[in-house]
Protein backbone atom coordinates (compact mmCIF):
# COMPACT_ATOMS: atom_id res chain seq x y z
CA UNK A 1 0.00 0.00 0.00
CA UNK A 2 1.82 3.57 -0.75
CA UNK A 3 2.61 5.98 1.82
CA UNK A 4 0.31 9.07 0.90
CA UNK A 5 2.04 11.93 3.50
CA UNK A 6 -0.09 14.47 4.39
CA UNK A 7 1.36 17.96 4.68
CA UNK A 8 1.16 19.24 8.18
CA UNK A 9 -0.17 22.84 8.04
CA UNK A 10 -0.81 25.24 10.17
CA UNK A 11 -3.24 28.26 10.21
CA UNK A 12 -1.12 30.45 12.65
CA UNK A 13 2.66 31.50 11.64
CA UNK A 14 5.54 33.30 13.54
CA UNK A 15 5.90 37.16 12.85
CA UNK A 16 8.31 38.43 10.71
CA UNK A 17 10.35 41.07 11.87
CA UNK A 18 13.18 42.97 10.08
CA UNK A 19 16.19 44.48 11.45
CA UNK A 20 18.59 46.54 9.01
CA UNK A 21 17.90 49.56 6.33
CA UNK A 22 18.00 50.39 2.97
CA UNK A 23 19.18 47.56 0.74
CA UNK A 24 21.03 45.95 3.61
CA UNK A 25 17.99 44.32 6.01
CA UNK A 26 17.07 40.62 6.90
CA UNK A 27 13.58 39.34 7.82
CA UNK A 28 13.61 36.91 10.70
CA UNK A 29 10.46 34.50 11.50
CA UNK A 30 7.64 34.78 9.35
CA UNK A 31 7.25 30.91 8.67
CA UNK A 32 4.04 28.75 9.46
CA UNK A 33 5.94 25.10 9.59
CA UNK A 34 7.91 23.72 12.02
CA UNK A 35 11.94 24.41 11.60
CA UNK A 36 13.18 22.91 7.85
CA UNK A 37 9.74 21.36 6.95
CA UNK A 38 10.03 22.75 3.80
CA UNK A 39 8.18 19.70 2.26
CA UNK A 40 4.75 21.35 4.50
CA UNK A 41 5.09 24.65 3.11
CA UNK A 42 7.12 27.08 2.04
CA UNK A 43 9.54 28.73 4.01
CA UNK A 44 9.74 32.44 2.75
CA UNK A 45 12.87 34.00 5.23
CA UNK A 46 15.17 30.95 6.25
CA UNK A 47 17.25 31.13 9.33
CA UNK A 48 19.98 33.90 9.86
CA UNK A 49 23.66 33.44 10.77
CA UNK A 50 25.27 36.29 12.62
CA UNK A 51 28.99 36.88 13.73
CA UNK A 52 29.74 38.09 17.59
CA UNK A 53 32.41 41.00 17.96
CA UNK A 54 33.14 42.33 21.32
CA UNK A 55 34.21 46.29 22.06
CA UNK A 56 37.48 44.38 23.77
CA UNK A 57 38.58 43.53 20.06
CA UNK A 58 40.33 40.28 20.01
CA UNK A 59 41.43 40.20 23.60
CA UNK A 60 40.70 36.71 25.34
CA UNK A 61 39.74 35.14 21.19
CA UNK A 62 40.69 31.56 20.38
CA UNK A 63 43.66 32.39 18.38
CA UNK A 64 42.08 30.40 15.25
CA UNK A 65 39.50 33.61 15.52
CA UNK A 66 42.38 36.13 15.90
CA UNK A 67 44.17 34.66 12.77
CA UNK A 68 41.34 35.53 10.50
CA UNK A 69 41.48 39.43 11.85
CA UNK A 70 44.59 39.77 11.17
CA UNK A 71 45.65 42.56 10.16
CA UNK A 72 42.34 44.51 11.95
CA UNK A 73 43.49 47.05 14.39
CA UNK A 74 40.25 49.43 14.75
CA UNK A 75 36.95 48.26 15.82
CA UNK A 76 36.00 49.58 12.39
CA UNK A 77 38.33 47.25 10.82
CA UNK A 78 37.28 44.25 12.73
CA UNK A 79 33.68 44.93 12.07
CA UNK A 80 34.42 45.12 8.56
CA UNK A 81 35.93 41.75 8.54
CA UNK A 82 33.47 40.26 10.77
CA UNK A 83 30.47 41.45 8.03
CA UNK A 84 32.55 40.36 5.17
CA UNK A 85 32.49 36.67 6.81
CA UNK A 86 31.38 34.05 4.91
CA UNK A 87 28.31 32.84 5.36
CA UNK A 88 27.25 35.90 7.54
CA UNK A 89 23.95 37.89 7.45
CA UNK A 90 24.15 40.28 10.55
CA UNK A 91 26.81 41.63 13.00
CA UNK A 92 26.74 41.30 16.33
CA UNK A 93 28.28 43.69 18.85
CA UNK A 94 28.53 42.69 22.28
CA UNK A 95 29.63 45.12 24.93
CA UNK A 96 31.29 43.23 27.56
CA UNK A 97 33.65 45.50 28.54
CA UNK A 98 30.66 47.36 30.07
CA UNK A 99 30.23 44.94 33.01
CA UNK A 100 31.13 46.76 36.58
CA UNK A 101 33.07 43.40 37.72
CA UNK A 102 35.34 43.55 34.70
CA UNK A 103 36.76 46.46 33.10
CA UNK A 104 33.82 48.87 33.73
CA UNK A 105 34.04 51.09 30.73
CA UNK A 106 32.07 54.16 31.09
CA UNK A 107 28.88 54.84 28.92
CA UNK A 108 30.52 57.06 27.06
CA UNK A 109 33.35 55.12 25.79
CA UNK A 110 31.22 52.42 24.86
CA UNK A 111 28.95 54.51 22.60
CA UNK A 112 31.98 55.56 20.81
CA UNK A 113 32.52 52.16 20.15
CA UNK A 114 28.93 51.64 19.05
CA UNK A 115 29.53 54.63 16.64
CA UNK A 116 32.19 53.49 15.15
CA UNK A 117 31.59 49.90 14.21
CA UNK A 118 28.38 51.22 12.91
CA UNK A 119 30.03 53.53 10.67
CA UNK A 120 32.18 51.10 9.42
CA UNK A 121 29.65 48.55 8.31
CA UNK A 122 26.11 48.80 6.44
CA UNK A 123 24.99 45.21 7.51
CA UNK A 124 22.22 44.86 10.21
CA UNK A 125 23.21 44.77 13.74
CA UNK A 126 22.33 43.60 16.90
CA UNK A 127 23.73 45.43 19.87
CA UNK A 128 23.75 43.35 23.23
CA UNK A 129 24.62 45.02 26.32
CA UNK A 130 27.18 43.83 29.29
CA UNK A 131 25.01 41.57 31.15
CA UNK A 132 24.60 43.78 34.52
CA UNK A 133 20.99 44.66 34.40
CA UNK A 134 21.85 48.53 36.29
CA UNK A 135 24.48 49.86 33.79
CA UNK A 136 22.54 47.55 30.42
CA UNK A 137 19.12 49.88 31.57
CA UNK A 138 21.58 53.06 30.82
CA UNK A 139 23.93 51.63 27.62
CA UNK A 140 21.45 49.90 25.84
CA UNK A 141 18.74 53.32 26.31
CA UNK A 142 21.78 55.42 24.70
CA UNK A 143 22.78 52.58 21.63
CA UNK A 144 18.83 53.25 20.70
CA UNK A 145 19.53 56.66 20.86
CA UNK A 146 22.78 57.06 18.57
CA UNK A 147 21.40 54.15 16.10
CA UNK A 148 18.40 55.84 15.79
CA UNK A 149 17.10 55.16 11.95
CA UNK A 150 19.58 52.36 11.38
CA UNK A 151 16.56 49.78 12.38
CA UNK A 152 18.73 48.00 14.87
CA UNK A 153 17.92 45.07 17.23
CA UNK A 154 18.95 45.87 20.95
CA UNK A 155 19.54 43.34 22.92
CA UNK A 156 18.54 42.22 25.72
CA UNK A 157 15.70 43.27 27.68
CA UNK A 158 14.98 41.04 30.53
CA UNK A 159 12.12 40.90 33.36
CA UNK A 160 14.21 43.64 35.20
CA UNK A 161 15.04 46.24 32.57
CA UNK A 162 12.64 45.60 29.80
CA UNK A 163 10.84 48.90 30.78
CA UNK A 164 13.78 51.12 29.81
CA UNK A 165 14.95 49.40 27.35
CA UNK A 166 11.84 48.78 25.50
CA UNK A 167 10.70 52.25 25.93
CA UNK A 168 13.72 53.74 24.28
CA UNK A 169 14.63 51.30 21.89
CA UNK A 170 11.04 50.21 20.97
CA UNK A 171 8.81 53.35 21.69
CA UNK A 172 11.30 56.36 21.60
CA UNK A 173 13.77 55.40 18.57
CA UNK A 174 12.11 52.71 16.83
CA UNK A 175 13.86 50.22 17.04
CA UNK A 176 13.69 46.54 17.69
CA UNK A 177 13.70 44.93 20.77
CA UNK A 178 15.14 41.49 22.26
CA UNK A 179 13.12 40.12 24.45
CA UNK A 180 15.30 37.81 27.32
CA UNK A 181 14.64 35.08 29.41
CA UNK A 182 16.40 31.88 30.90
CA UNK A 183 14.87 28.81 28.96
CA UNK A 184 11.56 29.09 30.63
CA UNK A 185 8.52 29.17 27.89
CA UNK A 186 5.92 30.73 30.59
CA UNK A 187 9.11 33.85 31.58
CA UNK A 188 9.13 34.40 27.45
CA UNK A 189 5.20 34.74 27.18
CA UNK A 190 4.85 36.48 30.34
CA UNK A 191 7.87 39.29 29.25
CA UNK A 192 6.04 39.66 25.71
CA UNK A 193 3.06 40.17 27.22
CA UNK A 194 4.14 42.89 29.51
CA UNK A 195 6.43 44.24 26.76
CA UNK A 196 3.24 44.77 24.78
CA UNK A 197 1.30 46.67 27.36
CA UNK A 198 4.47 48.76 27.64
CA UNK A 199 3.01 49.41 23.97
CA UNK A 200 6.38 47.96 22.25
CA UNK A 201 4.62 46.66 18.77
CA UNK A 202 4.68 42.55 19.15
CA UNK A 203 6.04 42.63 15.68
CA UNK A 204 9.32 44.83 16.77
CA UNK A 205 10.28 41.85 19.52
CA UNK A 206 12.86 39.12 18.86
CA UNK A 207 12.77 36.57 21.53
CA UNK A 208 15.96 35.38 22.91
CA UNK A 209 14.84 32.76 25.25
CA UNK A 210 18.17 31.68 26.31
CA UNK A 211 20.65 28.60 25.23
CA UNK A 212 23.40 26.70 26.71
CA UNK A 213 26.73 24.76 24.90
CA UNK A 214 25.19 21.03 24.01
CA UNK A 215 25.88 18.74 27.28
CA UNK A 216 25.29 21.27 29.49
CA UNK A 217 22.10 20.79 30.54
CA UNK A 218 21.55 21.53 26.74
CA UNK A 219 18.24 19.21 26.45
CA UNK A 220 16.28 21.21 28.61
CA UNK A 221 16.89 24.38 25.69
CA UNK A 222 15.84 21.77 23.18
CA UNK A 223 12.41 21.27 24.77
CA UNK A 224 11.65 24.99 25.52
CA UNK A 225 12.15 25.71 21.58
CA UNK A 226 9.78 22.97 20.88
CA UNK A 227 7.53 24.18 23.02
CA UNK A 228 7.65 27.57 22.06
CA UNK A 229 6.84 26.51 18.54
CA UNK A 230 4.67 24.28 18.86
CA UNK A 231 2.52 26.58 21.27
CA UNK A 232 2.69 29.61 18.55
CA UNK A 233 1.70 27.73 15.53
CA UNK A 234 -0.90 25.07 16.60
CA UNK A 235 -2.34 26.54 19.37
CA UNK A 236 -2.06 30.13 17.67
CA UNK A 237 -0.85 31.50 20.52
CA UNK A 238 0.16 35.21 19.81
CA UNK A 239 2.39 35.64 22.88
CA UNK A 240 4.88 32.82 21.45
CA UNK A 241 4.79 34.27 17.78
CA UNK A 242 7.92 36.23 17.49
CA UNK A 243 10.79 34.87 15.86
CA UNK A 244 13.70 33.64 17.85
CA UNK A 245 17.33 34.75 18.04
CA UNK A 246 20.24 32.53 20.42
CA UNK A 247 23.37 33.84 21.32
CA UNK A 248 25.94 30.75 20.48
CA UNK A 249 29.34 32.07 20.59
CA UNK A 250 29.10 33.52 24.09
CA UNK A 251 28.25 30.01 25.35
CA UNK A 252 30.25 27.30 23.50
CA UNK A 253 33.54 29.24 23.75
CA UNK A 254 33.67 29.36 27.94
CA UNK A 255 33.09 25.63 28.65
CA UNK A 256 35.89 23.44 29.48
CA UNK A 257 35.85 21.42 26.35
CA UNK A 258 36.47 24.56 24.35
CA UNK A 259 38.55 26.30 26.90
CA UNK A 260 41.27 23.63 27.98
CA UNK A 261 44.72 23.27 26.33
CA UNK A 262 45.93 20.04 24.62
CA UNK A 263 48.53 20.30 27.20
CA UNK A 264 46.25 20.37 30.13
CA UNK A 265 43.55 18.06 28.22
CA UNK A 266 45.80 15.88 25.52
CA UNK A 267 43.39 13.18 25.51
CA UNK A 268 40.85 15.31 24.19
CA UNK A 269 42.68 16.70 21.38
CA UNK A 270 42.75 19.62 19.05
CA UNK A 271 41.75 22.65 20.89
CA UNK A 272 40.26 24.73 17.93
CA UNK A 273 38.31 21.53 16.79
CA UNK A 274 36.51 21.03 19.99
CA UNK A 275 35.65 24.82 20.40
CA UNK A 276 34.54 24.98 16.40
CA UNK A 277 32.66 21.31 16.54
CA UNK A 278 30.94 22.66 20.03
CA UNK A 279 29.72 26.15 18.37
CA UNK A 280 28.13 24.13 15.27
CA UNK A 281 26.33 21.46 17.23
CA UNK A 282 24.85 23.87 19.30
CA UNK A 283 23.69 25.68 16.55
CA UNK A 284 22.81 23.25 14.76
CA UNK A 285 20.87 21.85 17.32
CA UNK A 286 19.31 25.17 18.05
CA UNK A 287 17.95 25.76 14.56
CA UNK A 288 16.55 22.31 14.51
CA UNK A 289 14.43 23.38 17.76
CA UNK A 290 13.52 26.78 16.41
CA UNK A 291 15.67 29.50 16.68
CA UNK A 292 15.33 31.55 13.66
CA UNK A 293 18.94 33.27 14.24
CA UNK A 294 21.71 31.87 15.62
CA UNK A 295 24.83 34.10 17.08
CA UNK A 296 28.14 32.61 16.04
CA UNK A 297 32.24 33.87 16.27
CA UNK A 298 34.52 31.12 14.20
CA UNK A 299 34.99 31.63 10.50
CA UNK A 300 34.44 27.81 9.89
CA UNK A 301 31.54 27.70 12.35
CA UNK A 302 29.71 30.35 10.20
CA UNK A 303 30.60 28.98 6.83
CA UNK A 304 29.52 25.00 8.33
CA UNK A 305 25.97 26.08 9.33
CA UNK A 306 25.20 28.81 6.43
CA UNK A 307 25.66 25.90 4.01
CA UNK A 308 23.59 24.01 6.35
CA UNK A 309 20.65 26.22 6.28
CA UNK A 310 20.82 26.24 2.65
CA UNK A 311 20.78 22.59 1.69
CA UNK A 312 18.09 22.13 4.17
CA UNK A 313 15.96 24.81 2.92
Amino acid sequence: MPFNRKPQKFNAAIKSVVIGSGDKTVTLGGENVLPFYAFDGEIKNGPKVGVEITDLGMEGEPESVKAYYEGAATMGEIAKKAAAMEGADFLCLRLAGGDPNGLNKSVEELIETVKEVADAVDVPLVVEGCKNVEKDSELLTKVAEVLQGRNVLVMSAREEDYKAVGAAAGLAYSQKVGAESAVDINLAKQLNVVMTQLGVSADSIVMNVGSAAVGYGYEYVVSTLDRIKAAALSQDDKMLQMPIITPIASETWNVKEAMATEEESPEWGNQEVRGISMEIQTAAASLASGSDAVILKHPQSVATISKMIRELM
